[in-house]
């Protein structure tokens, strides 16, 4: 982590109590906040920088969505507020940024439900569940819904600030060393899946081998078989160019992801209602172009990698429902997950499903 933000930190950690913080989530694009404070970081008249960090590369759709929010931000602060994107890890894993963010850092990153479940909001996790959604609609509709808010606001009480949902990370799809034509072919695979409960456990109920791994492992783990494949949207695996040691693609489409971008509470509640406003409502905007960059290029990437010797199966409805159907026994595990009893059924309600 730079210097500069280690010494912002202990600034922080010295200041005095903090502004209320808020209850609404930034997802919804209102850009609400009920915040009235500001400490001297943040009304002194110095610029503030708010550092991104992420996994991907700034060539991927997500990277040219946060170029666009660092542009929107600067244009609605009049250059009172900044974003430094750091893609590639630059500033470390998900994990340790998320950490970094419980001490007040000014960082953020991408991050999904199942990660926010292993900070204690156990719910959150059933959102990146296999085939939960049918379409991106039913997300849009769910991160409107009070269910979602009461999710946001329980991962703020953990020191968690949710600024924006509605970006598309994509369909997250199956690339394996060899063939995998239906979902009986990924039993004792071993798949590469984040580094958290959700996502392992999904896999799993799939057949496959669950191997939790940073993404900037993953290629060389593909290349020595240390893995037999990795899942992940079109942008991401052909922005990474695990394409070059894995040949075989099935659209399984098994998650949609709709990512969020996730700050520290308290460095958030630091900043004025402006300030917060400013933050909100431009990374929504800025979701909205990375949706339609992502949109655009997805067909494209689908197609280089097709071009470049990637063998791709389109799943027929049968052979997709024999996907649904293994994954209806990681739905039955919710006590693992400390699940609120009935959670599959309220959020499908939720979703308008």
């Amino acid at each position: 982590m730079k210097a500069n933000v280690s010494k912002r930190v202990l600034a922080m950690l010295l200041c005095g109590a903090m502004a209320a913080s808020l209850t609404a989530c930034g997802g919804s694009g209102n850009g609400g906040s009920t915040s009235t404070g500001g400490d001297a970081a943040s009304t002194s008249g110095d610029v503030i920088e708010l550092q991104i960090g992420f996994e991907n590369s700034i060539s991927e759709p997500i990277g040219q969505g946060i170029e666009k929010w660092a542009e929107l931000l600067e244009e609605a602060s009049g250059g009172t507020m900044t974003i430094t994107a750091y893609p590639d890890s630059q500033l470390g894993s998900k994990n340790e940024l998320i950490d970094s963010m419980m001490l007040g850092e000014p960082v953020c990153t991408l991050a999904d439900g199942a990660f926010y479940a292993d900070y204690g909001v156990p719910d959150f996790g059933i959102v990146f569940g296999p085939f939960l959604f049918d379409s991106w609609d039913e997300c849009w509709t769910l991160i409107e819904s009070d269910w979602y808010a009461d999710q946001c606001a329980q991962l703020e009480d953990k020191g968690l600030k949710i600024l924006t949902s509605n970006w598309k990370y994509g369909a997250r799809h199956t690339l394996t060393v060899s063939p995998v034509n239906t979902v009986d072919d990924l039993a004792g695979m071993k798949i590469r899946v984040p580094n958290n409960q959700i996502q392992s456990y999904g896999f799993d109920a799939l057949g496959a081998v669950s191997t939790g791994m940073d993404l900037g492992d993953v290629y060389q783990a593909l290349q020595t078989k240390t893995i037999d494949g990795a899942e992940n949207p079109i942008a991401t695996l052909y922005g990474r160019k695990l394409h070059e040691v894995a040949k075989y693609l099935i659209l399984d489409g098994h998650v949609l992801n709709f990512t969020t971008w996730v700050c520290s509470a308290d460095w958030f509640n630091s900043l004025t209602e402006e300030q917060q406003n400013w933050l909100i409502e431009t990374g929504n905007e800025a979701g909205l172009y990375n949706n339609e960059v992502l949109d655009e290029q997805e067909e494209e990437y689908l197609q280089m990698m097709k071009d470049e010797g990637v063998t791709v199966v389109e799943p027929t409805e049968e052979v997709l429902q024999g996907f649904k159907d293994k994954a209806q026994s990681f739905y039955d595990q919710g006590a693992t997950f400390g699940w609120s009893d009935g959670l599959y059924e309220t959020v499908c309600e939720a979703m308008g499903k």
